[in-house]
């Protein structure tokens, strides 16, 4: 049968193998795999199981573990490893992100007279993911950006060091579709404000144990496992390796509303998507404990590309039938 014209070939059904892996919404796999095809993951499950199942192409054994890449809800500096997706205040040049426009606006008059259309340009202008990074002083602008943020559907990022929770739930900022960044300590009430607001928290590092407790949605602001090892130092909790390694994953994915749906990320499901960290854990350690001691990256898988630079840990072959 002839292609039609400008159509192009199914991509291939590539297996992803390791002696574990680690998918964050489900338990830990031994002798696991995950399928991708195209940007897409398949499936999840036990190697064989999915050998038999898919037409797989080829398969790519890694040693190892396997998890969703890591989310950064907070880029300061380089990405970290095993990234795969982050939060950018102004542009980035990289295949996973939401790209933060920053408004620093100091007074409502700049704002009325330039900055608001500037802005509204930006947004319309913007290829990818866009959200607004609220840093503006003034209490006027900050209302403003929480009603272009609803009206266009964006997120938004604030930056506690600048503005106190209460003055930006005052201005409308807060809510399910924002995420705060660089908390100092937190007292109950703010806490407590942002659980009912739905806000999640980017840590850098500091004693987490009062949000943790308390059920406050958290994600890693800076190198996700840097970050997440910097809280566990910090923070006198038992079994908490857990939580922190899905705030690297899961839950920088809910601050930045990528979290559900078609291509999710910061977890590895059907339908999510094919972004993949592979790590050099070996043995029979707890898994989320392995992670926060930041084992070499072994390769990262971007979109259900095989990053090059990245590639060197992984025997490829055809199917093993």
């Amino acid at each position: 049968m002839t292609r039609g014209f400008g159509t192009r070939p199914p991509a291939p059904v590539i297996l992803h193998s390791a002696p574990l892996v680690l998918p964050v919404a489900a338990p830990p796999l031994r002798d696991g795999a995950v399928v991708v095809r195209g940007e897409r993951v398949l499936q999840v499950g036990p190697r064989p199981d999915l050998l038999a199942l898919f037409p797989v192409e080829e398969e790519i054994r890694w040693p190892g573990m396997i998890t969703p890449g890591l989310v950064d809800a907070c880029r300061t500096g380089p990405l970290g490893p095993g990234v795969t997706w982050a939060a950018d205040v102004g542009e980035h040049d990289r295949p996973g992100g939401v790209t933060y426009l920053e408004v620093g606006c100091a007074s409502e008059q700049a704002w009325e007279e330039r900055e608001r259309d500037a802005l509204i340009t930006a947004l319309r202008e913007h290829a990818g993911p866009v959200g607004v990074a609220a840093h503006a002083a003034d209490p006027q602008v900050l209302e403003d950006l929480a009603v272009l943020a609803r009206t266009f559907g964006l997120r938004l990022m604030a930056d506690l060091r600048r503005r106190s929770p209460a003055v930006l739930d005052e201005a409308g900022v807060l809510g399910p579709h924002c995420h705060l960044t660089r908390p100092g300590l937190l007292g109950p009430g703010e806490r407590k404000l942002l659980r009912l607001r739905g806000c999640a928290v980017a840590l850098p590092g500091g004693d987490a144990s009062a949000l943790v407790e308390e059920g406050n949605p958290i994600a890693m602001g800076g190198p996700p496992l840097a970050a997440a090892r910097a809280v566990r130092q910090a923070t006198r909790l038992t079994r908490l390796e857990r939580v922190l390694v899905e705030a690297a994953t899961l839950g920088g994915a809910r601050a930045l509303g990528r979290a559900a749906g078609p291509g999710r990320i910061g977890t590895l499901g059907p339908g999510s998507r094919a972004d993949l960290a592979v790590f050099d854990t070996r043995g029979g350690r707890n898994p989320y404990a392995a992670l926060l001691d930041q084992p070499p990256v072994l390769g990262t898988v971007i979109g259900g590309a095989l990053t090059p630079a990245q590639a060197g840990g992984a025997e490829r072959g055809e199917e093993a039938g």
